[in-house]
């Protein structure tokens, strides 16, 4: 840890943290707009975190020239394991809340979750990226694309 700061764990987090609030509203609204129970729904947010989590590193990546299988392979090494403890953190907030699986978009309660819950997350995986980049693993993998 002593090669990562708190700033640039921050950093990758919060950019783990766009991506993955991107997939999951957007899976909540097309799965609630589809009239899918919870299990489903959830499903698909996570698929779209992962998604979206990948397809914003991979953005970068490729604007730096990288070949397209060389940008996959890194994007997945920097952002799996940091969406994957994300995910894990809101979706889990998400379920034990009470009310807030069975909450519509159009409920203060759906609104006030997702955002407690995303926070949540952040806190949580500052600390794995922090631990992550300090080992060279993460995106510590992605700075040298920049």
């Amino acid at each position: 840890m002593d090669r990562a700061s708190w700033a640039t764990a921050a950093k990758a987090t919060l950019h783990c943290l766009t991506g993955c609030a991107i997939g999951e509203v957007l899976g909540m609204v097309i799965g609630t707009a589809l009239g899918w129970g919870n299990v489903p729904t959830m499903i698909l947010a996570i698929v779209l975190a992962f998604f979206f989590g990948y397809a914003l590193t991979l953005r970068g990546i490729l604007a730096a020239g990288v070949e397209l299988r060389t940008a996959v392979r890194v994007a997945l090494a920097a952002d799996t394991l940091s969406i994957a403890v994300m995910e894990l953190i809101d979706n889990g907030v998400i379920a034990l809340w009470p009310g807030a699986m069975d909450a519509r978009l159009s409920e203060a309660l759906f609104w006030i979750a997702l955002a407690i819950s995303l926070a949540l997350a952040f806190i949580v995986t500052t600390p794995v990226n922090k631990w992550l980049i300090g080992r060279g693993k993460g995106h510590a993998v992605v700075h040298q694309y920049h």
